[in-house]
Formats: C-alpha cells, structure tokens, sequence
C-alpha cells in the first residue's frame, strides 16, 4: 500500500513538504496521551536476542535512525515508537540558522536515493535543549552537532563546543558532525590537524557539563582517502572515542540512472548508490580498530539483510534514513522483524555474538 501511496502520491510533492508534513504528523502522535507508548508495544523490537549494550546503554537492537530526520528534537518519541531502537536528532547548530535555499532537497527515484543540500536548517542548540531537558524515557537519543555557517574555520571549536555544554546533559550520546558537504569548509576539520584539538574540546566541554561522561563518537565521510580514514581511526584511539559513525552523504554521482539534470543537483547523495563504499569503510575502520571503538554504519541499509551484512562486518549499531523514505513508516518494524528471523536462521544466539 505504501509502495502504491508513494508513486501516486508522495512522488508528485516536493520531499520537504512531505517532511515537514510526516513530522507534524509524528508530533500529533506525540501529543495524544498514550498513544506513542501503545504504538511502542506493537511496533518496537521486543526480541531479546536483538539487543545490544554499547556505549554504555542497552539498545532494544541495532538498528537506528540517522541523523537529518529529526533536526530539531520534536519527534523523536513517536520515532521510537515507529521501531527506531535509537534516534539521532539533528545536526544541531550553536545558532539557530534557516540552512540553504530551496529547492535543497531532491528524491532519485530509480537509484533509490536522496541528494540534500539542507545547510544544517535547525533552531539552534538552545531550543534542542529545551526540548530534550523534561524528555521521557524510552527512546535512547544521540545528539548530533555541527558547525553554525556563518562561523569562521578558525572559531568553529568554540561553536561546537557552544553547542556541547547546552546539549551534553540531555544527551544519551554526542556526535561531532565533520562530514556534511553542504557547509563550506566543514569537511577540513575532518583532518587531523584540525580534529584533534576540536574533538578534545568537545570531550572536555562534555565532561564539565554533563553529570556523567557521555559518550562522544566523530561522523567522517565516504569521501575520505583510505589512509584518512586510517588516519582518524588512529586519532579517536588516541583521543579516547567512544566511536565513530560511518558514513555521511556523498558528493560521488557515478553509476545513477536517474535524469542527468537531477543526479547533478549539488548536495550530499544518500540511498543505495551509498551501499558499497559506505561497507567498504567500514570494514576498513573494523580493520584498524577492531572491538575498541563503536562503530556505527550508515549508508545504503534498505533490508534486513543488509543490517545482517553491516552487524558481519564489525558495526555495534546501524542507522538509515533514506530506506524510511522509501519504505514508508513502517519501515524499522519490518526490518527489525527480519532481522529477527535471520538471526533465528544462523548459527548465533544474539545479534551481538554474530558481530566480526
């Protein structure tokens, strides 16, 4: 029926209507009493096999939703209820900004994929906090940061760190957000010389805010030379990260089949044609840092099968967005079914033993 909706429908309308329309519905389901918790005791992973303790949290599964959904914490209740067994809210700003001009955001249909050139469109780090400092609990929620635009290269830790100190108490997790390409020059900071003394200052900015150590993790990009790749690995082991979340979108377009004039729209590409690279990394980073850091695989996850894929190969935790997109609200709850149903087919007791 969703399949049907969405090529008769959902297809003919701008995505960010149909964002802004899907999160003023999740709101509403939010705001009736009773209602999100009822939909969590149908729809949630309940397998006990399934469940994951990392970062010093249980997760009810592996599988999560990617930041860029929920940018400003207003939904992310009735996401968890939908299936989701972790949110990520934003990317938050230290300011509140309006991101790009639209159109920003674009659906490749044929090539399952999105490209987005959203500018981190958020409220900004006080109203996220606001809102997440009386949340309820139930949904375990990461905290995504990133960099205000408008904010020099030079003065970005500052910024980040802005963001930290409002943020780090209401979080579950934080992730340092270095790999949107769609705010100049934030993909610099994603070399070393300038990770190192931002990451160290948003881990002290969060020690000093927050009642407990929260865990913080780095996002990089699919675009990073391998040996960057190697390089940032060895820099969170240094730093003593807790993890990091592998990949953002891409700048890449090879191999789309979608009109030409579309697949050239400037933005970061997510979906499928995200799968292969998205695996590679991670490999890679499982490769290099095996059970010492979380690592958390995002790109290109549409199906159990793929989760399975993702968990084999060394990730704790997997997100997706765009498979949502097109696999519709119910998306989590029919992939964490079959997730459940393949980890009963093998030759492990629980999610975390299958686990490279």
């Amino acid at each position: 029926m969703y399949r049907l909706l969405f090529s008769l429908v959902i297809a003919r309308i701008s995505a960010e209507t149909v964002h802004h329309l899907t999160l003023r519905a999740l709101r509403a389901i939010q705001a009736v009493p009773g209602l999100a918790p009822l939909l969590r005791r149908v729809l949630a992973p309940r397998d006990p096999a399934l469940a994951v303790h990392a970062l010093g949290l249980d997760f009810p599964s592996p599988l999560g939703l990617a930041a860029g959904f929920d940018k400003d914490a207003v939904a992310y209740e009735a996401l968890g209820a939908f299936g989701f067994g972790h949110v990520e809210i934003g990317t938050v700003t230290g300011r509140p900004q309006p991101g790009n001009p639209r159109p920003r955001l674009f659906r490749l249909v044929r090539d399952r994929a999105v490209i987005n050139r959203m500018g981190f469109n958020n409220a900004g780090s006080e109203a996220a906090a606001a809102r997440l400092r009386d949340r309820r609990p139930g949904t375990i929620v990461g905290v995504n940061i990133g960099k205000t635009k408008v904010v020099p290269e030079a003065e970005a830790a500052a910024d980040y760190v802005a963001s930290t100190e409002r943020l780090a108490p209401y979080a579950d997790y934080l992730v340092v957000n270095v790999s949107s390409p769609n705010t100049p020059g934030l993909r610099n900071l994603q070399a070393v010389e300038h990770l190192r003394p931002l990451l160290a200052a948003v881990r002290e900015a969060a020690d000093r805010s927050a009642p407990r150590r929260v865990p913080l993790l780095v996002k990089i990009a699919p675009d990073l030379a391998d040996d960057d790749v190697d390089a940032v690995a060895d820099l969170a082991l240094d730093l003593g990260l807790d993890g990091i979340i592998a990949t953002n979108t891409t700048i890449e377009r090879s191999g789309l089949r979608s009109d030409a004039a579309l697949a050239k729209e400037t933005g970061g590409l997510s979906g499928a044609p995200l799968k292969d690279r998205s695996l590679d990394v991670l490999r890679r980073l499982r490769d290099r840092v095996g059970d010492r850091l979380v690592l958390v695989s995002v790109g290109g996850v549409e199906t159990a099968d793929d989760v399975w894929e993702r968990v084999r190969a060394g990730a704790t935790l997997v997100q997706g967005y765009t498979g949502m997109i097109y696999g519709g609200p119910l998306w989590a709850h029919r992939v964490q079914r079959g997730l459940a149903r393949r980890l009963k087919g093998s030759a492990f007791p629980d999610v975390t033993a299958a686990r490279r």
